[in-house]
């Protein structure tokens, strides 16, 4: 009994925790590689995996500048990331100032931090705590979701008081 009570104390936290994200690296617009630990919010991160041809995606990046105007003071950061494949890579940065984006955007034209993190609809949206756990997701847009994430925003900011 005393061993199953140990394991559990010490298995607790990874049993408990949701799934995380793990420090990666992908080149912004200006080809410099950035990693997610150096402009990840204080509080909370907002990832949104995006494509330049997807319309909801599209629809979503307005409110996503906004989000990130209202939120960025109170230690939420807003990180876009972009799967755009290869061929596409030189229409990202005319479409990022195009859409006046107005957060850090990632490229990960091979996919590989979208399929480590089980992105397979866009946009798909995360928001993820200090301790790097995934802790809100959501999954296309429509108008009007910008209501829900802020909300998510607002009541994580407040547990975290």
């Amino acid at each position: 009994m005393k061993k199953i009570l140990i394991l559990i104390v010490f298995l607790h936290p990874l049993i408990a925790s949701g799934p995380s994200v793990i420090d990666f690296k992908l080149k912004n617009l200006n080809n410099r590689f950035t990693s997610y630990s150096d402009i990840k919010g204080e509080t909370l991160t907002v990832i949104d995996f995006w494509a330049t041809w997807c319309k909801p995606c599209i629809q979503a990046i307005p409110k996503l500048n906004e989000i990130n105007e209202d939120f960025k003071q109170k230690g939420v950061a807003v990180i876009g990331i972009n799967v755009d494949s290869p061929r596409n890579a030189a229409k990202v940065k005319p479409f990022a100032r195009t859409y006046k984006i107005s957060y850090t955007v990632l490229r990960d034209p091979n996919s590989e931090v979208a399929t480590d993190l089980n992105v397979s609809v866009f946009p798909t949206l995360y928001i993820v705590n200090s301790k790097n756990e995934i802790v809100f997701s959501h999954e296309g847009y429509r108008p009007g979701d910008e209501k829900l994430i802020r909300a998510e925003l607002e009541r994580l900011l407040k547990e975290n008081e």
